[in-house]
């Protein structure tokens, strides 16, 4: 008979730690008890109602982050079976994910809507808006793609395979070990379609401290990628920041973004940010942009299969 444990809620009980092997029940039954609500996208929940909520919590919101990470990357191998190890692994990745929410520090460990649906239509873009950069014998063809704010590295792995070149994986210091092992899980793959990835942390608005060394030349990409970058009243401002930085002062140098059109709040964010590019030093403009149906699952009322039909922006900007 399997043990079991009853929680009564996580400030009550200690995480179990894994070296101990824990159960299977006394993993599910503490995985069940952390599930909590996912954050709604709603402009009538501020952020600092958000974060004081969190501070409140006693269990530290990175501890069980952290704890959750390591479930997922475990082999579990001392559970009875491959049934019992799916079961855990998908309680883990729902409690994960429900801790993606509007300020959740493990934004970055979800894979959303908008990565998905722009590597597929990566293919799209190099006979598009892009061929200019890919065409067999372009001159400015770039040697290494810049991604920022990867997460997960969706996104970022498609792009080195479809486009076989080389893509630079970023995001802030607390997600890229999570990229960095999903990236380690594809390297295989992405280089027998004749691609590389690198992970490297990278702070918008960052100082200097704050940069990884690799970025500290300026304007070296020629393309740089992003997808699903909006959430927070700051973000514009920091993501122009970073893109007038990597971007290549070259006018053939272009940014691909997606941004999905979620509501009111979200097609705020990207006219800010337009403004914001077009206000830079060497002024970047959308060149072209269309709209393309996709599915996102952060909103309110969802059940956990469930999902909303959205509009993905993309926008093609290049500079003046």
């Amino acid at each position: 008979m399997r043990d079991t444990v009853l929680v009564s809620s996580p400030e009550d009980d200690e995480l179990p730690h894994l070296w101990q092997k824990p159960a299977y029940g006394v993993l599910l039954a503490c995985l069940k008890n952390l599930h909590v609500e996912p954050r709604v996208w709603n402009a009538h929940v501020s952020r600092a109602d958000i974060l004081k909520e969190q501070a409140a919590t006693a269990h530290d919101r990175r501890e069980i982050v952290s704890f959750l990470s390591t479930i997922i990357k475990s082999s579990l191998a001392w559970l009875d079976s491959d049934d019992e190890r799916e079961v855990i692994w998908d309680e883990a990745s729902k409690r994960m994910s429900e801790r993606c929410g509007r300020t959740g520090d493990s934004l970055g460990l979800k894979t959303w809507g908008s990565s998905y649906a722009l590597a597929r239509l990566l293919h799209e873009f190099t006979a598009g808006p892009l061929a200019h950069l890919f065409a067999p014998g372009a001159m400015s063809t770039p040697e290494e793609v810049l991604e920022l704010g990867s997460g997960t590295g969706l996104l970022g792995l498609a792009a080195a395979c479809f486009w076989k070149t080389s893509v630079v994986l970023t995001d802030l210091p607390t997600i890229t070990p999570n990229l960095a092992h999903n990236a380690s899980l594809n390297q295989n793959v992405v280089e027998r379609r004749g691609g590389r990835v690198e992970v490297a942390p990278l702070t918008w608005g960052g100082g200097e401290d704050d940069t990884d060394e690799r970025f500290r030349e300026l304007n070296r990409y020629q393309l740089i990628i992003v997808a699903d970058p909006l959430y927070d009243d700051d973000h514009p401002a920091l993501l122009a920041t970073a893109i007038d930085e990597q971007l290549a002062l070259s006018p053939d140098a272009r940014v691909l973004v997606m941004v999905p059109q979620r509501d009111e709040i979200t097609k705020g964010l990207l006219e800010t940010l337009r403004g914001e590019l077009a206000r830079r030093p060497s002024s970047l403009f959308c060149l072209e942009e269309s709209i393309v149906d996709g599915q996102d699952d952060w909103g309110d009322d969802h059940d956990d299969d469930e999902t909303q039909h959205v509009g993905f922006w993309w926008g093609v900007f290049g500079r003046s």
